[in-house]
């Protein structure tokens, strides 16, 4: 019985192990648009669609990986730049550039009702490619 309860647990173990790692794909051809707003005020920022070469996405589900790291970077530059600190940042992706933009005037639509949008360009903001190579 103890025999088994062990083949059982390391069968298991080693499903577990092979489900998380899960292939990624390092592509070129990622864009993506921050998004950022805060409790304390009604003003968003939203930056432009940007094209971010090296990004790294996982291929089971077309997941970014990295996605926290490029909401800090976005949060760390209004932080820095703009002096606008505890403000809640989100990365919006897709492969296509049609599908980012779809996205981008959905999230426009429901937030030019009753807030203030700040626009931050390519000039003022941009997104670096997180490497998340192993090796990293």
């Amino acid at each position: 019985m103890m025999k088994s309860l062990k083949y059982i647990l390391l069968f298991t173990l080693t499903l577990t192990v092979l489900g998380i790692s899960a292939k990624s794909l390092k592509t070129n051809q990622v864009y993506m648009f921050g998004f950022s707003a805060s409790f304390k005020d009604s003003i968003v920022y939203v930056t432009d669609i940007q094209h971010v070469e090296g990004a790294w996405i996982e291929t089971k589900n077309k997941f970014l990986l990295g996605r926290d790291n490029y909401s800090y970077q976005l949060k760390n530059y209004l932080t820095d730049s703009l002096s606008r600190p505890d403000r809640i940042c989100m990365v919006f992706y897709a492969l296509k550039k049609k599908k980012a933009e779809k996205q981008y005037l959905k999230l426009m639509k429901k937030y030019k009702k009753g807030y203030e949008v700040r626009y931050l360009n390519a000039r003022e903001f941009k997104f670096d490619a997180v490497d998340m190579s192993p090796d990293q």
